[in-house]
């Protein structure tokens, strides 16, 4: 699982070309998680993981020092999470992720990038059960059985590892992401991740016709426009 998901993280509609939309949905996903959580990173961890996410991606200081303030400050507007899931174009199944202080705005915005591309939006579950929920943490290293007996040891429920090119590739219980970070960081010193997140990984892929291509590249291009939408998943190759 480990190989295919690194191939498919380029297709994966994380991020948008333009700095700017990837900066802004960071700034959202500070500032509601350090308002829901508390401000201060030592006791906020999933604030403190999504700062160390923020810098992986180059978002300026500025920008997170403002989402933090804006948080510290209250009042602002109250964003709720959004999941919708359905059918893109060549079939293949999608999940796309949203924060959004209005619901019904949302779900027409999202709506709409289904139907003007010929997809089918579903009703919740109708997809994500065929997607694994993830805790994915890559990082430098050649040791796997070390890494394995760390997390074994540490009683995280690993379900897969592997190492290539010189990089190991684990895989846990979205409920075990904090404990494998910690295991994971105190097992070897000074690790940098390059991917320590939280994703839905399809549990198989489907090759998208040759046909359905452009509109399948559309489809994830308005999405990507939209501002409430954080993450798209999707099991296409």
């Amino acid at each position: 699982m480990g190989r295919a998901y690194q191939n498919r993280k380029e297709s994966m509609a994380k991020t948008s070309d333009a700095n700017a939309k990837v900066y802004s949905k960071f700034s959202r996903e500070i500032y509601v998680t350090a308002k829901s959580g508390g401000s201060d990173p030592d006791g906020n961890l999933a604030l403190r993981s999504l700062l160390e996410r923020a810098k992986r991606n180059q978002v300026p200081a500025h920008v997170i020092d403002k989402a933090l303030k804006k948080a510290e400050g209250g009042g602002g507007e109250d964003f709720s999470v959004a999941r919708y899931e359905g059918f893109g174009p060549g079939n293949c199944m999608v999940i796309v992720d949203c924060l959004t202080d209005n619901p019904n705005r949302t779900f027409g915005d999202v709506r709409v990038c289904f139907t003007k591309t010929k997809a089918k939006i579903g009703t919740q579950g109708s997809v994500s059960h065929m997607f694994d929920h993830s805790a994915i943490f890559v990082f430098p290293g050649s040791d796997e059985e070390a890494a394995l007996d760390a997390l074994m040891m540490a009683d995280v429920d690993v379900t897969d590892i592997e190492c290539e090119n010189d990089k190991i590739t684990v895989f846990a219980p979205q409920n075990e992401y904090f404990k494998a970070k910690q295991t994971l960081t105190d097992a070897f010193d000074g690790i940098e991740f390059e991917v320590d997140e939280i994703q839905f990984v399809p549990q198989n892929t489907v090759a998208i016709p040759e046909a359905d291509q452009e509109m399948f590249d559309r489809f994830l291009e308005m999405l990507n426009d939209l501002d409430d939408v954080q993450n798209v998943y999707h099991n296409a190759e």
